[in-house]
């Protein structure tokens, strides 16, 4: 099968592998989409964090069930599922409580393991979430992206009527706004990007904000009649941002960061006390998510074309993968078609 593998820092290439050979609890896939996510692009140059080289990329998934293993029985031959990424080890006291996305031994395909920049990927029966035929094999490639969204609206409970406020209007953070819109939240999104601005307005339809402008504060209580935010969710990793989030808060409201900052962040404590914040974090994404994306999809209350900008062909787009992908000022989310 051909693979595109990524050896070292700025070392990518297409080579021929055998066709994976799958165990009894494995299911053979065809690949059929894989999203691009900042992981493939940050491991490109040498950037993310808890990596390993070589590492055939590819997490945002998408394939056919080709061949089962025998001690499968939920899985059909010839039907398409989306991948949980997050392989959990099942006996931590996170993944006890269920809370398999933060399994303090938790294994990414794509990241700690092969994934999806191939034409073949075995994968484990209970890493696959059925996608129906309603939905592209684009879509289905941009289920876990949105489930990443839809997990951090799961852990701040959002509920309809409420004034959300995402930061960052990457690809979390316009996914993270789109399912808040769909709980039927009033949304805000602010980002210095006039460009990206400009997209996630006419996307989604919600307002936003340069939270470089003078009047940022004032100008986000308009938009909530003279509040500020029940909800902020912070999808920029960005260290002065999340520094300032208490600020952006009414009392008694809560921060979700979504984004990773690595290193110490530093909140102003009187304020945080004052507004008896929640502060909560936001890692990965579960069954619970993946399904609850796909009914989303199916529903018609979100689709890839609020975040898919770029198609790929999975066969082409390693030869300028950096020039396509790495550093593509247009690029705000691929998807590679096979």
């Amino acid at each position: 099968m051909k693979t595109l593998i990524c050896h070292e820092p700025y070392n990518i290439e297409y080579i021929e592998r055998d066709i994976p050979q799958v165990k009894d609890n494995e299911v053979l896939l065809k690949i059929k989409a894989v999203g691009i996510c900042g992981t493939d692009i940050h491991a490109y140059a040498g950037r993310q964090p808890f990596f390993s080289y070589p590492r055939v990329l590819g997490h945002e998934i998408c394939g056919e069930a080709q061949q089962i293993g025998k001690a499968c029985t939920s899985i059909k031959v010839g039907q398409r599922y989306s991948v949980i990424p997050c392989v959990p080890c099942g006996v931590c006291p996170a993944c006890r409580e269920e809370k398999t996305n933060c399994c303090e031994n938790v294994s990414l395909y794509g990241v700690h393991q092969d994934g999806g920049f191939a034409e073949y990927l075995a994968v484990r029966e209970q890493n696959l979430v059925e996608v129906p035929d309603s939905l592209s094999d684009s879509a289905g490639s941009l289920v876990e992206c949105f489930a990443i969204s839809a997990h951090a609206n799961r852990r701040a409970d959002v509920k309809k009527g409420e004034n959300v406020l995402v930061i960052g209007a990457g690809p979390i953070g316009l996914g993270t706004a789109a399912i808040a819109k769909a709980r039927g939240a009033s949304v805000v999104v602010a980002d210095t990007d006039a460009g990206r601005r400009q997209q996630i307005a006419a996307k989604l339809g919600v307002k936003t904000l340069n939270p470089l402008d003078e009047n940022y504060i004032d100008a986000l209580k308009a938009c909530f009649n003279g509040n500020l935010a029940c909800t902020l969710f912070d999808a920029t990793g960005n260290k002065a941002s999340m520094s300032r989030s208490v600020e952006l808060i009414r009392n008694g409201g809560k921060i979700v960061f979504i984004g990773l900052y690595i290193g110490e962040l530093v909140l102003d404590d009187p304020t945080f006390h004052r507004k008896e914040t929640t502060l909560l974090s936001s890692r990965n994404a579960t069954r619970v998510d993946f399904e609850y994306v796909i009914s989303l999809m199916a529903a018609g209350a979100i689709d890839e074309s609020m975040m898919k900008n770029i198609e790929y062909d999975f066969y082409t787009f390693g030869n300028k993968y950096k020039e396509d992908v790495v550093e593509n000022k247009n690029l705000v989310k691929g998807v590679i078609l096979f």
